[in-house]
């Protein structure tokens, strides 16, 4: 098929990427002309393992395409995915400015029957909105052009979204004619050879399964803390807790890591979404409220045990193990680094931070002043952060933390506690190592 993709982020590119290693003729537009330039060069603007590779052989076989100039792709699209940003307004409700200008170009240059697919997470309704726009500017050309509006929310994670993407565990489509059906249907068939995963449902269905989806796995989360911050106060190891329950099957073991909080562009932005969605209906989201509210508290867990533990952090010097939300990304929004680093800062400590691939993201992060006095320094290693600090604080779980030289961090530091914001070690083993050790729920 030919195949437009709207946005160059991270969506959009894994997108474009993919459906373009099937054999699709795909072309992807943004309007940032630095991005385009770079991506025609072979330069992926974000970390994904695997996407690089990817963009850069389908680029060379003529199947993928970049360019910053929409109509003349629109016109010669047999579907349009529009995979632009819906970043949070102040209230929580997500900014549809960029989704509708979307639609509105759309309106303007599409010259065949067309099926345009929101694959941008947008709130219920989003898509009555694209519809009615882009009806409004076929009026206004005076043509008659058949269309209809797909929502297709995707279900990416971070880290490993080309997997996703490639073989999926299931693929919502929300549509209301036979012929888009049909259309996202041969679309997706070379991704569910093996078994059937496509699920077909209501628009305004498919555009709410997205962000229950989020909600969800953002409550299991937050549910876990609060039993964590539970068994912290009753002389309990919440690592046993979550063995015992993620044994039962209704409930399992995925989401139920108690740790610092979480965080990312999806979670913290589609709870937010959800709650003034509800709101909005005169619905008051009292279980939602709770899920955000344990997860901002959350994210000052490991400062209040830091604080607790030296009574005050003033003139200390804090080691920081990971500044990404999660490994396996660069993705630095929200993330629960920021809180702390922010925190440690303010309360008059030195933070000496590194991550693995984060390093360019977390420059751009924090405010300019944090490195002109000295308080924030990146370094280029993880036991390079560990000299002469009085404490080291383990905040995202990367492979090379998981199990590090403990007898060489006990030379290289001044003191001798450890942080675990993921209770990724074992505690027998890190006391007997000669380290006083604090983790979460433990």
């Amino acid at each position: 098929m030919n195949i437009t993709v709207v946005g160059a982020g991270y969506v959009g590119l894994v997108s474009a990427a993919c459906f373009a290693e099937m054999g699709n003729t795909v072309t992807c537009i943004d309007v940032d002309l630095s991005r385009v330039a770079q991506l025609k060069l072979g330069v992926i603007p974000i970390y994904e393992p695997g996407l690089e590779p990817l963009v850069q052989s389908n680029v060379k076989d003529g199947r993928l395409h970049f360019d910053s100039v929409l109509a003349p792709a629109v016109a010669l699209a047999e579907v349009v995915f529009i995979a632009v940003g819906t970043p949070p307004h102040e209230d929580g409700s997500a900014d549809l400015r960029y989704v509708l200008a979307v639609a509105s170009e759309i309106g303007r240059s599409i010259q065949q029957y067309t099926v345009i697919v929101n694959k941008s997470t947008v709130p219920v309704g989003t898509a009555d909105k694209v519809k009615a726009i882009i009806k409004s500017e076929l009026v206004r050309r005076g043509v008659e052009i058949a269309f209809d509006v797909v929502s297709n929310p995707e279900f990416l994670k971070e880290g490993t979204a080309i997997d996703d993407f490639m073989r999926p565990d299931r693929i919502v489509v929300g549509a209301d004619s036979e012929s888009a059906k049909e259309i996202m249907q041969a679309l997706y068939a070379q991704f569910t050879r093996n078994h059937q995963r496509t699920i077909f449902m209501g628009v305004r269905d498919a555009e709410m399964t997205k962000y229950a989806a989020n909600a969800m796995l953002a409550t299991k989360i937050s549910f876990m803390n609060e039993v964590a911050n539970l068994c912290e106060r009753m002389d309990v190891d919440v690592a046993n807790v979550r063995l015992g329950i993620g044994a039962d099957a209704r409930i399992g073991y995925h989401f139920i890591w108690p740790g610092c909080g979480y965080g990312g562009s999806c979670f913290p932005k589609d709870v937010k979404a959800l709650i003034r969605m509800s709101r909005d209906v005169g619905f008051e989201p009292k279980l939602l409220q709770a899920v955000e509210s344990r997860n901002e508290a959350q994210k000052l867990r490991l400062f209040e045990k830091i604080e607790d533990y030296f009574g005050d952090v003033k003139g200390k010097t804090i080691a920081v193990w990971g500044l990404a939300f999660k490994p396996r990304t660069d993705d630095m929004r929200e993330a629960p680094s920021v809180v702390l680093i922010s925190a440690l800062i303010t309360a008059g400590a030195t933070v000496k931070a590194y991550d693995p691939v984060a390093m360019k993201a977390a420059r751009d992060e924090f405010p300019e002043s944090y490195f002109e006095s000295g308080d924030l320094r990146l370094v280029d290693g993880q036991y390079e952060a560990l000299i002469d600090a009085d404490a080291l604080v383990l905040v995202t779980e990367w492979k090379p933390f998981r199990n590090p030289d403990f007898r060489a961090m006990k030379r290289l530091m001044t003191g001798s506690v450890i942080f675990d914001g993921r209770n990724q070690y074992d505690i027998p083993y890190v006391q007997r190592e000669g380290f006083t050790y604090f983790g979460i729920g433990r």
